[in-house]
């Protein structure tokens, strides 16, 4: 596949998103770009997140977790309906009768504006890092197809990226992108479809031949209960799915954003229910692609693990130009359908949270500086995948620095639930000193358990947030 054939399938997708973007974003009000006007189709909103809970992290990094970790991974997926449920029930309501354009705004009220600001400072964080480590794996793969090639800098081909996203987020925010993130949930998963059909032929597997190679594998384990201090541990990542699920949707504004577009609570715990489902399967699926890749390089001898594993054989195996086309398709929605709504709730959260906006100006000027905030977030991001490049050259490095979104969202665990399940006050000006000294409090402790040979893994979120309640305990009033 050359370079001009990619360029021509990105201009194409592109073409199609700012298409989408017109026709959704005839008015330029904050209702639109904060709520989509609360008039969204529940059923929208649950495909479209589909593409956003998974991003190009999973696309590329599920697959090539088979070899090593098996289907451990799909215990951490069961464990998500359960916090799913707890949102649904428990979150939503709670959102919804305050009538909340910004989650965090429960915090003020609940406990004061210290509180509110630390928690919308840590989602700020968190979702930036996020964003900006999913946008430069993308980024990534398209310098290495194309861009090298051409004699175009990293930098320049990560500017046209975020340019790109924000051309056609800047005028309508998640009213577009509840339409945009459908669309790109639909190439993600045709993607997948594809790719498994494309190497189980090629392998000369039937429909029951390819069940029957999945079920009989020693990879296709779901289950571990030997070790207990194994990360793989059932009860560990079961747990940790359900509280990560909690706080990485329910305490999100990027996820609850879209849900809280939709016409009342009835639509959205809809959403949250049918989006549980598929979601569940969608992973399955993936595993079952990571497998099939797994076994198919084993067999060709083609020597790409983890994150090679899948892009190698997509575009440099010899499977057609189709497999590779799809691949990147693929990719591109899934990356993107994470980064557009990313850069909104950015833009949102700094709008309402830290400037308060609503608050102090009117309608005309309000809308001024969402635009202007808007385009600062979009540079923010670019300078982060910079540094991800540039600064920070180790991928495994690389992957510690995404795993630190995970401490920040322990103190939002911790917050929420002091919040919802005790009746206490705390001192509000001391909570961000317990928010910050608990992530690092959870660090030292997991370093330690590690010398003795017991792994937190995922378990680290809940530590956190515990931390976090047990501080707000020594503050309270």
């Amino acid at each position: 596949m050359q370079p001009i054939h990619i360029l021509l399938l990105i201009g194409g997708y592109f073409g199609i998103l700012m298409l989408i973007s017109y026709l959704t974003s005839r008015g330029d009000s904050n209702t639109d770009f904060f709520k989509a006007g609360k008039q969204s189709p529940w059923y929208l909103v649950a495909f479209g997140m589909i593409g956003a809970s998974l991003s190009g992290v999973t696309f590329i990094s599920v697959p090539g977790w088979i070899e090593a970790s098996s289907f451990s991974y799909f215990q951490v997926v069961l464990g998500y309906t359960v916090g799913y449920a707890v949102i649904s029930l428990v979150l939503l309501p709670l959102y919804y009768k305050l009538n909340l354009t910004s989650i965090y705004t429960y915090l003020e009220g609940r406990f004061g504006t210290y509180s509110y600001k630390t928690g919308a400072s840590f989602f700020l964080l968190s979702r930036i890092i996020g964003a900006s480590f999913r946008l430069y794996l993308v980024a990534n793969v398209l310098q290495l197809l194309v861009f090298d090639e051409m004699g175009v800098p990293f930098f320049v081909t990560v500017t046209i990226t975020i340019l790109l996203i924000w051309l056609y987020t800047f005028k309508a925010g998640i009213k577009t992108i509840v339409w945009t993130d459908t669309l790109q949930t639909l190439f993600m998963l045709i993607a997948v479809g594809v790719a498994i059909y494309f190497v189980s032929d090629e392998m000369g597997l039937s429909a029951s031949a390819l069940v029957n190679l999945i079920s009989e594998s020693d990879m296709s384990q779901i289950f571990f209960f030997d070790d207990w201090k194994s990360g793989d541990f059932f009860v560990k990542q079961f747990l940790s799915g359900a509280f990560i699920s909690i706080v990485m949707t329910g305490l999100d504004q990027d996820m609850m954003q879209k849900n809280l577009t939709c016409r009342n609570l009835e639509d959205a715990q809809k959403n949250m229910f049918w989006f549980t489902i598929v979601l569940t399967i969608v992973n399955l699926v993936f595993l079952a692609l990571g497998l099939l890749l797994t076994v198919y390089a084993s067999q060709n001898g083609i020597d790409a693990h983890k994150d090679q594993l899948f892009p190698t054989i997509a575009v440099n195996s010899g499977l057609g130009i189709g497999l590779a086309i799809v691949f990147l398709l693929g990719l591109i929605a899934a990356a993107y359908s994470s980064a557009d709504s990313a850069l909104t709730s950015l833009t949102t959260s700094f709008s309402i949270d830290i400037l308060e906006i609503e608050k102090k100006y009117d309608a005309i000027r309000q809308v001024a500086i969402r635009k202007r905030i808007h385009i600062a977030m979009s540079i923010v991001l670019i300078l982060v995948i910079i540094i991800f490049k540039y600064v920070i050259a180790d991928a495994t490095v690389i992957a510690k620095l995404f795993t630190f979104a995970g401490y920040t969202y322990g103190p939002l665990l911790g917050l929420y639930a002091f919040g919802l399940f005790t009746k206490w006050n705390v001192n509000d000006k001391f909570v961000p000193v317990v928010a910050i000294a608990s992530p690092i409090l959870a660090y030292f402790i997991s370093a330690f358990a590690s010398t003795v040979g017991f792994e937190f893994g995922f378990f680290i979120l809940i530590l956190n947030g515990a931390l976090t309640f047990l501080g707000l305990l020594f503050i309270k009033k």
